[in-house]
């Protein structure tokens, strides 16, 4: 069975995206901080392997790709989806910025670095990072900045890697159904996320919107940034509390 790694496991999009594929035959190496709730899900889940992490912890990052590597000889698949919302204001308070920052990008850079010669070794494999449509809008001050820069990153890692038989791909979730967006209603459940993941890794692309309509918003604020300043004028100046899926 394929071996991915997935952080941010214990919770919303992590943790629905590990049972998807533990259903469909990967065998899935959960990563949070929370070791309660990942031992939990890996008890119930048919292929699944829980490694308690701290994503911020370089060691803790070089401890959960051996333990990964340790159950076959091989890395096939990896979702960088550990991350942290809100803090939209340029003035929020630098704790907050720098937690923000090792989560949402020096995290997922650090463990692209540690499965790439893995990956170059055994000539495969697949990483998924979860971006956001914030990254591609600016409206979400330093949240938006981080993903701007996982996009970034992502499309040079691409690149970099092109015939090498890694496949690289980029998944932006809009609004989705979670505790971060309770006040929000009609809104998708993780799942579309889950299903957009697990077919990036079996057969790469270079992004992947979801849901759907928010391609139009994309390439509208791209073609006509003026709007999206009238639009979002003002909007992101406020401090917003720090949310994620550690």
């Amino acid at each position: 069975m394929p071996v991915v790694i997935v952080t941010g496991a214990s919770s919303g999009i992590g943790r629905v995206t590990a049972e998807r594929l533990a259903g469909n035959g990967f065998t899935v190496v959960l990563a949070a901080r929370r070791a309660d709730k990942i031992a939990a899900l890996a008890e119930q889940l048919p292929n699944a392997v829980a490694v308690p992490t701290d994503v911020r912890d370089q060691q803790a990052l070089t401890e959960l790709v051996a333990r990964a590597r340790a159950i076959t000889g091989r890395i096939d698949g990896l979702v960088n989806n550990a991350g942290v919302g809100g803090v939209a204001s340029v003035l929020s308070e630098d704790a907050a910025v720098e937690g923000m920052i090792q989560v949402n990008l020096l995290a997922p850079i650090r463990l692209m670095r540690a499965v790439v010669p893995i990956m170059r070794e055994q000539r495969g494999g697949a990483i998924v990072n979860i971006g956001s449509v914030a990254g591609e809008v600016g409206m979400s001050g330093v949240y938006s900045a981080t993903k701007f820069a996982l996009r970034g990153m992502t499309d040079s890692v691409r690149r970099e890697l092109a015939g090498t038989g890694i496949g690289v791909t980029l998944v932006e979730p809009g609004y989705i159904a979670g505790d971060a967006n309770r006040n929000r209603s009609g809104l998708p459940g993780p799942e579309i996320v889950a299903a957009a993941v697990e077919s990036a890794l079996r057969r790469p692309r270079r992004r992947v919107i979801v849901p759907a309509k928010y391609r139009a918003a994309v390439l509208a604020a791209h073609v006509f940034p003026g709007i999206a300043d009238r639009m979002y004028a003002g909007k992101a100046a406020g401090k917003g509390d720090v949310k994620g899926r550690l």
